[in-house]
């Protein structure tokens, strides 16, 4: 297996782009998997949105941060360097979304992948007891960010191709006490991206989901304190760390990706650990 050895920068289409080197039988290789790509990400400011742009721009890609948090996005960006760009954005509103995107194609040319990222857990309450604004809001954004999204991101990729993926749940699929307003949402957005891959991929768009499993993010302080259902329970050793989903978007974008096309992948498979390189 290649070793990683440094870390350089290259100059190409914008600007300086940081680029991971390796040291495989006494020659150098650059991770440039992703160069000259622009990659819109949302739910930057933190977990595995932060985690996917450090490593979609470590890979080459001029990444876009979409995130509420403005300032928690420009400290990320400045952080990563490379051309990275912060986009203040509500990914509940369609407006916003619709300018956002608008916004990216001036300043970079296109669109080459869009990673749907941004998500909220609350509100953690039984049905009875839950605020029906509160629900409202968690499908806003958990949702219809989703569609929203695509709905911008799709136009700008067909002609030329390009990838949307979503970050799926295993609550898409098994429902959980405390959390209907996020599992109905990631229920949803599950369908939505099949939906999207049926009717795109004849124009050359790849599209389909990422159900990371439990991740070691905030959001997992937010369910350990509602005590609510099993997931609460959980030992803190059993979440993975965000780069591990990062990576598995990166690699998703590659030809490894090309046979889940309209599917989503589960990263508690260990067949799909293996094959992103997260384990022997």
């Amino acid at each position: 297996m290649p070793r990683l050895i440094t870390l350089c920068c290259a100059k190409g289409r914008f600007g300086w782009s940081l680029v991971k080197s390796w040291v495989s039988f006494g020659k150098i290789e650059k991770d440039t998997r992703m160069q000259g790509k622009v990659v819109a990400i949302t739910g930057a400011s933190r977990g595995i949105g932060a985690a996917a742009a450090r490593v979609f721009a470590d890979a080459g890609a001029r990444v876009v941060l979409l995130a509420r948090s403005a300032g928690q996005i420009t400290e990320l960006a400045d952080d990563i360097g490379c051309g990275a760009m912060a986009l203040p954005c509500d990914i509940g509103r369609a407006d916003a979304v619709a300018d956002a995107f608008a916004h990216i194609v001036t300043t970079c040319g296109g669109l080459d992948v869009l990673i749907g990222n941004a998500g909220v857990i609350d509100p953690i309450a039984r049905i009875a007891d839950t605020n029906p604004a509160a629900w409202s809001d968690a499908i806003d954004i958990n949702l219809k960010g989703v569609f929203y999204g695509m709905h911008a991101a799709i136009p700008l990729m067909r002609g030329h191709g390009g990838t949307i993926i979503t970050v799926s749940s295993g609550a898409a699929h098994n429902p959980l006490e405390g959390w209907s307003a996020y599992c109905a949402a990631k229920a949803g957005a599950a369908m939505l991206t099949r939906a999207a891959h049926l009717e795109e991929a004849a124009h050359g768009l790849r599209i389909m989901g990422l159900s990371p499993g439990t991740v070691a993010t905030d959001m997992q302080v937010r369910i350990k304190a509602s005590g609510i259902n099993p997931v609460s329970a959980l030992d803190p050793s059993v979440h993975i760390p965000a780069d591990w989903p990062a990576r598995a978007l990166l690699w998703m974008c590659g030809p490894g990706g090309d046979a889940y096309l309209g599917q989503e992948i589960a990263l508690r498979d260990d067949s799909i650990r293996r094959a992103v390189g997260l384990i022997p």
